[in-house]
């Protein structure tokens, strides 16, 4: 059967999460004076953050917490990490960070081209993220590319994660799409293409950070223009 309708994840496959999320810290460390009152330089800051963030989000993704859990917990544990135990200081970072992210909306390159690109070839395009559901339209909207999305699906709104099946049957039948005629496009191997792969949907593996996974058959990309050769 012929693909009609394209999911796409949405962090760090169209909108651009690394890039807006260090954006935002960066300047709410300048801001609080992090280096001036504990010595800690930004660089070496945002490291830990995003190696400790990266492991909260896969916890989550597999079920181990809750999203309660990673915002109590991503600022603090970094903070600890440089010997600063303060609760009050992370909870402020995680409060105002969720709000400011949002004043950042860089797309991941090309992004705005291939939608353009795809919709003029009349597919059928959707949004299928495990980010908080609140957090994803808003990033679709102020980022400018809800005008091309048909349906939105957070996981929030299905109470489970990809790689889970649920939430790829809950977007489908939002859809109106059947798994034979669709195809999912995501950067994350385990939530996005062991997710799909096991649904029993077609994937393209988006290899933003170049692992160089291979698998027979397997549809790989590492820039999103590259789209272009399979649809």
């Amino acid at each position: 059967m012929k693909i009609q309708h394209i999911f796409f994840d949405l962090d760090n496959t169209l909108w651009d999460h690394r890039r807006n999320a260090y954006l935002t810290i960066k300047e709410l460390f300048e801001k609080e004076e992090i280096t001036l009152k504990y010595t800690i330089g930004f660089e070496q800051f945002h490291s830990v953050y995003h190696g400790i963030n990266e492991k909260l989000w896969e916890d989550i993704r597999d079920g181990i917490i809750d999203k309660e859990y990673l915002r109590k917990h991503r600022f603090y544990d970094t903070f600890k990490h440089f010997n600063v135990d303060d609760e009050k200081l992370s909870m402020y970072f995680e409060e105002h960070f969720l709000d400011k992210i949002l004043n950042h909306n860089e797309l991941v390159e090309g992004a705005t081209y291939i939608l353009d690109y795809l919709k003029a070839k009349n597919y059928i395009l959707h949004i299928i993220s495990n980010g908080f559901q609140e957090v994803t339209e808003r990033k679709c909207i102020l980022s400018g590319v809800d005008k091309y999305f048909q349906t939105i699906t957070s996981a929030d709104a299905v109470g489970v994660r990809k790689p889970r099946p649920e939430i790829f049957e809950y977007s489908l039948s939002l859809s109106g799409a059947q798994k034979e005629n669709s195809i999912l496009i995501g950067d994350d191997w385990i939530a996005d293409v062991t997710g799909a792969q096991n649904f029993g949907m077609e994937v393209i593996f988006f290899d933003a950070l170049k692992e160089n996974r291979k698998e027979e058959g397997m549809k790989v990309i590492q820039h999103l223009l590259q789209i272009k050769e399979y649809l």
